[in-house]
């Protein structure tokens, strides 16, 4: 897999959000090098953040948001508000992973996403992320562009 593609996963919509979403991931194709681990050889639990941050640009990038463009022409940037993760199992040294991204509700300036790290069909780690988007003067809550709302509405 050398580029994003769309994969299935499990996250449910959630009711309360304000549109729904099918269970389909973007997934993104990851390898495990040395500087991921640590001295038992295994990916270090912080790089996981790593990983997922790394799915959700590439997530962007493949609806046509490049994330320096969009804080550039509408002065927007997402931060993480929330994340609850899981480690479910080791990732070791050469493994070959994909991270997934799956948005379980979009709302005018709030993203929830789920997010799972996955060797072959093992789930190693499973997280809930929710991003904010901040307008960059006064770095509070704001709408996201309109135009990616029109494609999170669209396209998942």
């Amino acid at each position: 897999m050398s580029e994003g593609r769309l994969a299935q996963s499990s996250p449910a919509a959630t009711p309360a959000a304000r549109t729904a979403f099918p269970d389909a991931a973007f997934a993104w194709p990851l390898r495990v090098y040395y500087e991921d681990t640590d001295a038992a050889g295994v990916v270090y639990y912080a790089n996981y953040l790593r990983f997922i941050e790394r799915a959700r640009t590439e997530w962007l990038r493949a609806l046509g948001f490049e994330l320096n463009v969009v804080e550039r022409d509408y002065g927007r940037v997402f931060v993480v508000r929330h994340a609850d993760i899981d480690f479910l199992q080791p990732a070791r040294l050469g493994d070959a992973l994909t991270a997934t991204v799956a948005v379980r509700e979009a709302g005018r300036s709030r993203l929830i996403l789920h997010q799972d790290v996955l060797r072959e069909a093992q789930v190693l780690v499973r997280a809930s992320v929710t991003l904010a988007c901040l307008d960059t003067q006064r770095w509070r809550p704001a709408a996201m562009p309109p135009p990616l709302q029109t494609v999170l509405e669209a396209h998942p």
